[in-house]
């Protein structure tokens, strides 16, 4: 997993649950390319994304699905 400072500097397009709203505490993703997606705080879009595998990010929206975390879904 990297990072980089300014999320806006991607060359993505970000999207967002079709469960969020306006004003709710949501993530947004991207595809950087056919291995990487990014993550951001849809509320700082020029702040820091994390850059995740696909693998590590698929791993970690089952395990959201499989209600591992608990109350998140």
């Amino acid at each position: 997993m990297s990072h980089v400072d300014d999320a806006s500097t991607l060359p993505v397009t970000w999207w967002k649950s079709s469960f969020s709203d306006s004003g709710a505490q949501c993530v947004e993703c991207g595809v950087v390319d056919d291995a990487t997606v990014a993550i951001r705080d849809s509320k700082n879009p020029r702040g820091a994304a994390l850059l995740l595998p696909r693998e590590q990010m698929a791993a970690f929206l089952a395990a959201v699905a499989s209600g591992r975390f608990g109350g998140i879904a």
